[in-house]
């Protein structure tokens, strides 16, 4: 408990240090338009392609009863736009933080600046460090689907889709999304995703309470602009305390 609510505090550190900062807040921003943007485009252009897509997986209708084939077909279309929706939402943080590498990587490497002790960096092309958050995006993307859409799927029984399944999906998703945030501060220090992994395990506490107030917060229409930028410099802040790194306020 104890690291957990560490961890809720150095999210809150995070909104202080970019309070401080303007500039990095809407750096850290722009990503988040984009990859809205991105999401909200692919979902509009699935909802009017639609009647098309529901039609080509649904051949065993074709000689249906006209009533029972347009069922099947709304059936087929309402299940194709509502998994777009659960992936678009699941994937939303890892696809932000992949698209926006290059701006979280100048984030960390200011806050680590003014916090001191800053790791030295890598020297390698900014491209290497997309392709890089875009793998290890995908690889933490489809380990979490392996959890959320089983938990999807059982929130549809009564009673306990309703009670222990929320607050599991809840976990499942503060989890993911912690290791996603702090993916860029230990990149900066030269570790790959495993290694990473293991780091987070050791203090599970401090990592889900920066992932569960995050999670909660970008539910809130928009949030994720202010929330995200907010929950990756808490993220480098708890990257620091798992590696014991002092981490002093900065003074700028």
């Amino acid at each position: 408990m104890r690291d957990f609510v560490t961890g809720v505090r150095l999210f809150g550190r995070g909104l202080g240090i970019l309070l401080r900062s303007p500039r990095l807040l809407l750096l850290g921003a722009l990503p988040v338009v984009l990859t809205t943007v991105l999401l909200v485009g692919g979902i509009l252009a699935l909802a009017l392609r639609i009647d098309d897509l529901a039609t080509l997986i649904t051949p065993f209708a074709d000689d249906w009863a006209e009533s029972w084939r347009t069922a099947a077909r709304i059936t087929a279309g309402v299940a194709l736009v509502g998994a777009a929706l659960v992936v678009g939402l699941v994937s939303f943080t890892a696809l932000t933080l992949a698209v926006g590498g290059p701006f979280y990587e100048r984030i960390a490497e200011r806050v680590e600046d003014d916090l001191g002790d800053a790791p030295a960096g890598d020297a390698s092309p900014w491209w290497r460090g997309v392709w890089a958050g875009l793998r290890d995006g995908l690889v933490l993307l489809l380990r979490s689907l392996m959890f959320t859409i089983p938990l999807f799927v059982a929130g549809f029984i009564p009673v306990l889709g309703q009670t222990v399944v929320p607050v599991l999906m809840a976990l499942v998703t503060a989890w993911f999304l912690a290791l996603e945030l702090v993916a860029v501060p230990f990149s900066l220090r030269g570790m790959d995703l495993g290694q990473q992994r293991a780091h987070v395990r050791r203090r599970r506490g401090l990592a889900l309470g920066l992932g569960l107030p995050t999670a909660l917060l970008c539910a809130i229409p928009f949030a994720a602009l202010v929330v995200l930028p907010v929950a990756f410099v808490g993220g480098v802040l708890v990257a620091r305390e798992i590696l014991h790194t002092p981490a002093a306020d900065p003074v700028s």
